[in-house]
């Protein structure tokens, strides 16, 4: 069965964005950049790729799929992008964007939790969940992997990594990595 896995840029106090869905203030370096290239290439977005020196054919290695909410959908549709992750199948949750006429892209308008549901029996890699506090919320209870990659930035505001639904649930530490920008990535299964 496939996992739903929520990899996402963190700050020390928990903000994926600014107020603003700003996540530029995140410090990158060349050990980061390289490491996420070549492990999780499918998380470069394809229009990006040949500007940070990768192939825009890289195969993928974890993913298939990938879930976001508008928010984490938009920044790339501001710059005229409408499939930001052509390598991946990509479905956006909203119950305001128009449908996309793009065979890579889904707007979703019903619940996520019964597509992740029906997604992850079907064959494939695991199932990238790229944003959205308010989706993450919806879909804590199908959540299987958390990679936090965890800035040492303090935003103050802005969009938590959940929000929505009050649902303690339990993860386990099981693996960490450091960078040279003070940055750790954590990986954490249900517990």
């Amino acid at each position: 069965m496939r996992k739903l896995v929520y990899y996402v840029a963190v700050s020390l106090d928990g903000y994926i964005a600014g107020p603003d869905g700003e996540f530029d203030f995140y410090p990158m370096c060349d050990d980061m950049s390289s490491w996420i290239s070549e492990t999780y290439p499918e998380s470069v977005p394809t229009h990006v790729r040949e500007l940070v020196g990768m192939p825009t054919d890289t195969p993928n290695r974890t993913w298939d799929t990938v879930v976001m909410g508008r928010g984490a959908y938009e920044p790339a549709l501001a710059e005229g992008v409408v499939s930001p992750y052509d390598h991946l199948k990509q479905y956006v949750f909203s119950r305001t964007l128009a449908p996309v006429d793009h065979p890579r892209i889904d707007v979703v308008d019903s619940d996520p939790v019964e597509l992740i549901r029906k997604l992850k029996v079907q064959e494939g890699l695991d199932i990238w969940l790229c944003g959205g506090s308010n989706l993450a919320g919806q879909l804590i209870g199908e959540i299987d992997r958390l990679i936090f990659k965890s800035y040492p930035v303090l935003a103050g505001a802005g969009l938590p990594a959940v929000s929505g639904n009050f649902a303690p649930t339990q993860f386990t530490a099981t693996r960490r990595r450091e960078f040279s920008n003070g940055a750790q990535v954590t990986w954490f299964d249900r517990a």
